[in-house]
Parts: C-alpha cells; sequence; structure tokens
C-alpha cells in the first residue's frame, strides 16, 4: 500500500503565495518550512510507542476535554493534548472574542488585506487562548447551490475568488502561530442529508471549480484539511483514497493531515487506508461520546493484526507533529484554559474591532442609488424599520450557536459562530449619527407592515432593515432546517418594503443576508430609491452601515455571487437524495452560458464616485501543453508560474475618494472544450483620491490558462486566442485584448 508521504520534500519550503495585483507579503512569519518540520517530526516519531502514535491520532471524545477537539498527550518528546476549536469567523464557546465578519462578507470586500488581517486576527486570538487547530477557512461548501445553508461561512461560488481568500486567510492565520483547516473537503455543497448523499462530481468539474480552492489552501501550506461527511463518487469522503491519497496527498502534493470532520467516520481500517490521518471527536455523539470508537484501540489492533500497516500509522504521526512544528508550536505555546462546555470570559479581542468595522464598510455592495439619495445628507426625519435594525430582544448570544432569527443579522447559525462581544445595530448607529446631525428619529423595531407604514409616512427617509438567515442542519429555526427553502427575505421582508414604499417616496432597503435574494417585488419600484446590500458583518454591523449610509466611505463592495431574478436561473437545487447535477457552469458560468439576464451581476457594485478604465497591456505569454513540473503543495511548480502579466489604468473621475476593483477574466481558445465564456482570473483594489489614477497589476500564472484534460489527467494549456477582459464587474467589461498560445 503507497504511504502518499509528500515527494520531493526538499522542494517543498514555505513561501508567500504571490497573488494578483499584490506583491509578496514581507511579514515576520512565525513558521518554519515543510522539509525543516518533517526532519523534526522525523526525530520525535522514533520515540513514540504505538499507544503514544494512536492517542495523537484518535480524538479523546466529545465533551471529554475543554475544546470541541482533543488528543491524547505524548509526554516522551513534550507533544500536547491538542486542541481544535471552531471556527472560521470567531471563536465558538468563548466570551470576549471578536464577532469577525463572515466569509462571504468578506469575499464582498475584495480587499486581500483586510482578509489577511482578519485571518492574522483570528490566529493571534486562537493562539492566545491556547488552541492549535482553528477550524477554518471554509471553500465547501463553494456555492453551487445559492440556498445552501452553510455556503456564508465561505467565500464565493467563484473558485478563484474562494482560492485567493483561503490563501491569504490560512497565511495569515498561521504566521499568527495557529494550525489553520482548510474545510470541508469535498462536495459538502447542502445540509439536507449530508451525512449520507452522494455528490458524484465529473473529473473535470471537480478540478476547475471544487478543487481548485483546496489546492491554494495546499499552496498555502495550510496544517490541515478536514474531511466532510458526505459521500464523493459512491465513497465516504472520509475514507475516499481517490480524493484523499490521489487528490490530496499525491496530486497536490499535501503534507498536511486531514481530520475528520465531527461524526464523519465510518469504518476502522477503511478510514486509516484512505488516506484519514486523524478522528474527530474520536467517538459517537450518538451514544453520548462514550461509545463508537472507530480508532483507539481498534486502531491499535488493526494494526497490530496488518489490516493498517504499520508505515500507513507512522504516516498519520508524521504528518500531525509536521504541522505542529510548522508554526512553530513547540516552542512556548500557552496552554488551553477555557472550557467549551462552561463558557466563559476571556478578553483576547484587542484592536481586532478594526478590522471588522473595516469590512463591515466596505463590504457593503450599493445595488441601486436613485438620484444619488446616498449619502444621506442630514435629513430633517428618519424612520428605521424592521426587526432586522435592532439587536434581538433576549441579547445577541440569546439562542445557543445562533439558531434563531429575532434581530439584526450579523452571522449565520452552526458551529461556524462565535459569541458576540458586542453588537451594534443599523437603528443604535443611525441614532448616534442622527443626534449628532440633528435628525428626528422613528422606530417599528418589528416587521408589522401597518406600524412599519405609520412610521415612514411622514418621515423624510425611511430605512427598512430585512434579512435572511441559513446555517447548519443540527439546528432548525423557524422551520428552516439548515438549507433555505426559498430564496426570499424572511418575516415577509418583500411586503414590509412594499408598505413602506407605498407612503414613503424616499425608501432605502437595508439587506442582511446569507446570500442571494430575489429582489423582483420592489427593485423597480419608483419609491425605493436606494438597495444597501449589507451582507453578514459581525459585531460593527451599524457602524459600518453609517459609514456608507452617511459617506463617510464611498462603498466599495462588490458581489462575490450572482443576483438573479428568479430562481431557476441558478440552475440548482438542494437534492433530496444523492446528487448528480454537477457541472463547470455554476453562478455567472452558466448566466453567461445560457445567455441569462441577471438582477445584479457577480462583481457587481456602485460608487459614490466614477471609475474610469483606459491602457490596457499584455505581456507574455505561456507555453501550450501540460504543466509537468515537480510537484509542490498545491500541484505541479510550474502551474504557480506566472506567465503573463495585464495592466489597465483605472482614475476616479468622480468628486470624492473612493476604492475600485477592476476584475480580470480570462475566455479560453475553442480548442479547450466545453469552458464557461469567461472566468475571472484576476482582481485588485485601488484605493484612488478624486481624479487621480492607479495602475492595476493582474499577473496570470499557468494554471489561470489552463483546463483539466481528463484524459491526460493534466492541466493543459491550450492553443489559440484567449479573450483577456478588465471590467468593474463579470458583465461591465471596459476593456478587452487577447493572448494568442
Amino acid at each position: 500500500m503507497r504511504s502518499y508521504i509528500l515527494p520531493l520534500l526538499a522542494a517543498a519550503t514555505l513561501k508567500v503565495t504571490a497573488l494578483p495585483a499584490n506583491e509578496a507579503k514581507s511579514e515576520k512569519r512565525a513558521v518554519i518550512d515543510w522539509t525543516t518540520a518533517y526532519q523534526k517530526a522525523n526525530a520525535s516519531l522514533a520515540k513514540l510507542s504505538v499507544g503514544d502514535k494512536v492517542g495523537i491520532v484518535t480524538g479523546t471524545g466529545w465533551q471529554l476535554g475543554n475544546c470541541v477537539g482533543n488528543t491524547k498527550a505524548a509526554g516522551s518528546i513534550g507533544f500536547p493534548s491538542l486542541c481544535l476549536q471552531d471556527g472560521p469567523l470567531g471563536i465558538r464557546y468563548v466570551n470576549g472574542v471578536t464577532a469577525f465578519a463572515a466569509g462571504v462578507h468578506a469575499a464582498s470586500t475584495w480587499d486581500i488585506d483586510l482578509i489577511r488581517e482578519r485571518g492574522n486576527f483570528l490566529g493571534a486570538e486562537a493562539k492566545q487562548l491556547g488552541i492549535h487547530v482553528q477550524l477554518g477557512p471554509v471553500a465547501g461548501p463553494l456555492g453551487k447551490n445559492p440556498m445552501g445553508g452553510r455556503n456564508w461561512e465561505g467565500f464565493s461560488p467563484d473558485p478563484y475568488l474562494t482560492g485567493i481568500a483561503m490563501a491569504e486567510t490560512i497565511e495569515g492565520m498561521q504566521a499568527a502561530g495557529v494550525q489553520a483547516c482548510a474545510k470541508h473537503y469535498i462536495g459538502n455543497e447542502q445540509e439536507r442529508n449530508r451525512e449520507k448523499m452522494g455528490s458524484n462530481i465529473p473529473d473535470r468539474v471537480m478540478h476547475e471549480l471544487y478543487l481548485w480552492p483546496f489546492a491554494d489552501a495546499a499552496h498555502a501550506n495550510a496544517a490541515s484539511f478536514m474531511c466532510s461527511y458526505n459521500k464523493i463518487n459512491g465513497s465516504y469522503a472520509c475514507e475516499n483514497g481517490g480524493i484523499l491519497n490521489k487528490l490530496l496527498k499525491d496530486e497536490l502534493a499535501f503534507p498536511g493531515y486531514v481530520l475528520s470532520d465531527w461524526n464523519a467516520q465510518h469504518t476502522t481500517t477503511g478510514s486509516a487506508n484512505g488516506g484519514m490521518d486523524m478522528t474527530m471527536p474520536g467517538s459517537n455523539f450518538d451514544t453520548g461520546g462514550r461509545t463508537g470508537v472507530l480508532w483507539g484501540s481498534a486502531l491499535q489492533s488493526a494494526v497490530q493484526s496488518g489490516q493498517v500497516q504499520q508505515s500507513r500509522l507512522d504516516d498519520m504521526v508524521r504528518r500531525i507533529l509536521a504541522a505542529w512544528y510548522l508554526v512553530g508550536q513547540d516552542q512556548g505555546y500557552p496552554t488551553a484554559s477555557f472550557n467549551s462546555w462552561r463558557i466563559g470570559s476571556s478578553n483576547v479581542g484587542g484592536n481586532h474591532k478594526t478590522n471588522v468595522r473595516a469590512m463591515a464598510r466596505d463590504g457593503i455592495v450599493l445595488l441601486k442609488n436613485t438620484d444619488k439619495v446616498l449619502p444621506l445628507k442630514k435629513p430633517k426625519s428618519i424612520a428605521v424599520i424592521g426587526s432586522d435594525s435592532v439587536v434581538a430582544p433576549k441579547g445577541a448570544n440569546g439562542c445557543a450557536d445562533r439558531g434563531c432569527n429575532d434581530g439584526t443579522l450579523a452571522m449565520g447559525w452552526g458551529s461556524g459562530t462565535a459569541e458576540f462581544p458586542y453588537l451594534v445595530a443599523p437603528l443604535d448607529a443611525i441614532k448616534s449619527q442622527a443626534q449628532k446631525d440633528g435628525t428626528t428619529v422613528s422606530a417599528s423595531s418589528n416587521d408589522n407592515t401597518g406600524q412599519g407604514a405609520s412610521a415612514a409616512q411622514n418621515a423624510e427617509v425611511a430605512i427598512v432593515c430585512i434579512n435572511a438567515d441559513s446555517g447548519e442542519g443540527y439546528i432548525t429555526v423557524e422551520r428552516v432546517a439548515g438549507d433555505r427553502p426559498n430564496l426570499d427575505p424572511w418575516h415577509n421582508g418583500n411586503d414590509l418594503v412594499k408598505a413602506v414604499a407605498a407612503v414613503n417616496k424616499k425608501t432605502i432597503v437595508v439587506i442582511h443576508s446569507v446570500g442571494p435574494l430575489l429582489l423582483e417585488p420592489y427593485i423597480d419600484n419608483p419609491n425605493v430609491v436606494a438597495v444597501v446590500w449589507a451582507g453578514l458583518p459581525g459585531q460593527e454591523s451599524g457602524n459600518g452601515l453609517v459609514d456608507i449610509l452617511y459617506g463617510a466611505a464611498s462603498p466599495s463592495g462588490k458581489l462575490p455571487y450572482t443576483i438573479a431574478k428568479q430562481v431557476n436561473d441558478y440552475g440548482t437545487s438542494i437534492a433530496a437524495g444523492d446528487d448528480s447535477s454537477w457541472d463547470l457552469f455554476i453562478d455567472y458560468r452558466r448566466f453567461d452560458q445560457q445567455k441569462i439576464e441577471p438582477r445584479f451581476e457577480f462583481g457587481f457594485g456602485l460608487s459614490y464616485t466614477n471609475f474610469t478604465y483606459s491602457d490596457l497591456a499584455v505581456d507574455g505569454k505561456p507555453s501550450a501543453g501540460p504543466a509537468t513540473g515537480a510537484k509542490i503543495p498545491g500541484g505541479a511548480k510550474d502551474l504557480w508560474d506566472t506567465v503573463a502579466t495585464v495592466t489597465a489604468k483605472i482614475t476616479n473621475s468622480g468628486g470624492v475618494a473612493g476604492a475600485e476593483v477592476p476584475q480580470l477574466y480570462i475566455g479560453m481558445p475553442s480548442s479547450a472544450p466545453q469552458a464557461p465564456p469567461k472566468q475571472l482570473r484576476g482582481f485588485t483594489k485601488l484605493k484612488l483620491e478624486a481624479g487621480a489614477g492607479g495602475t492595476a497589476t493582474f499577473a496570470l500564472k499557468r494554471r489561470d490558462l489552463s483546463y483539466w484534460d481528463s484524459g491526460r489527467q493534466q492541466w493543459v494549456v491550450p492553443t489559440g486566442d484567449f479573450t483577456v477582459s478588465v471590467g468593474a464587474s463579470s458583465r461591465d467589461i471596459r476593456l478587452t485584448g487577447k493572448i494568442t498560445v
């Protein structure tokens, strides 16, 4: 049996991933390289007994340790009991941590510096608390279905945008000293029947969409991956040698370890031989966490009987030890003192709210702004309407894992949540600004249409706050069992907007949502003069909103997904059983291929200023044919080589300072069969004073110009003309050129 230890470890030196339009970061890194980490791991491995090894790879059991996941210590080498803790937007089950913007909101900033800082702050808080492995970031679900319950934990249905966000977050986290865990690998795109359904994904679709951001995670030297609940092409993800051994450990040369999602392991030998390296939490939820142990003594017996080779056990341990050494956790790392099961208080947030405020502000997408009604200019009176405008009456943390939707929405529900240290609601922040401006504020803090209309009818401006929630399937909220049943707002939000707009000609709609909503019931209503897409902004929600509403900053967020006119336009649905409806055409790829007009396209976002594009230049081109380089984390080395550079001049031609996100899309030559019409392959965020110009630079890697040839099992650069498109969104293309190979 092949052990799938990283080939050519000497080539696996730790480095900063080069990203489009940004130079490599020079920050001090709290990590070593994989080669050195493996040397240390091998030296320690030789000192361990079989019992020690089994203890390192086996969780101690659900609620039998202070963290959501714990392993046994190995005193002979000074290896601690590892603490594994959720989650992707903040540390779960601890008071006094930061409740950051959700992943999908981070993506809507399109700001890699903010995304990296968010990851670094997440990691810094985890390290202070003694957490070794923070369970995030999320690239699965990618967002195949806009109604998927956990889409908001991830970034975008575009694999390129998600991949960049994954790499930046991982490098930020691990620079702080905590191990990142890229999850959920792979094909976990819905909550319904997630523990038994099958995702039957074609090879090319797997590579070009769902594996793509995980390749970025591996290239960013993620310490660990989490295998998902579902089956992949017939076999459970956590014992599927095709995705764990072949794709991840061989093709992507991933040198870290794979841990199971909680309760996603099904067999002893199948999971061991299939490529899983750590079982979490080590026991079965259904029996109170104390029985149903599939590793532990069962794994030791399997090794002794030869069902699992000793070399496979050694490989598991080596990978776990190497990841521990990689981020420097062998030197003075704190011991976890909190207890997840008796939520206590800590104070690790520091100044991290600055990142939350910036993301809350810069992730807002302005969708409509008739006659420049925004920014507001000291109106005489404002009505603020809707339960989404206030903190829930029982408090921001009134429901476990945020399993209710009784007030303003700043994160979804499930294991990917955190306790709010505080939550600034829209009404609170608007009142604070109104007091400075001498504006009278009236409010209707519920969703009653009659009361909302009454509050709005005499106000100069009416602001209606609505939302749509979703989450993880172990919690049902208002009959929603994880996945959304539709793309409508909750609590009759459409009717609330229409009732207010019927009596107020300056109605502004503010939307907090886990993903796309259908806006058709009111988007063309002339009395709805502005629509502000406020996402899932975290604890500084209202403050970030007021920054945009009143013009302290110009809106600069862009949609990380498409907003359709009707739900069928997406072409996907939540599957009742196994799902075989996987193709290359999700989100904007489908809208482009099918020539469907979206309501608001991927990458769209208005500003208070204007930007002009000019002077497109293309330099360089790749050689045709397959990538053939030696394997490094992330795949063949030459896939990561820059092979062409595209530049464009962007000028702020308006009257106020602002930030623009120029986006680069590539159209493949006809020799690449059945490729999407265009695919995002670069972006940057330029912050420009009024009248100032800047250069957007896009570094195209070889893989950006390749497609996956399933016959050859290689990434291949096709021959012919590549279309180069640079614009303000996927449909607002300002400049075009070509690359001929």
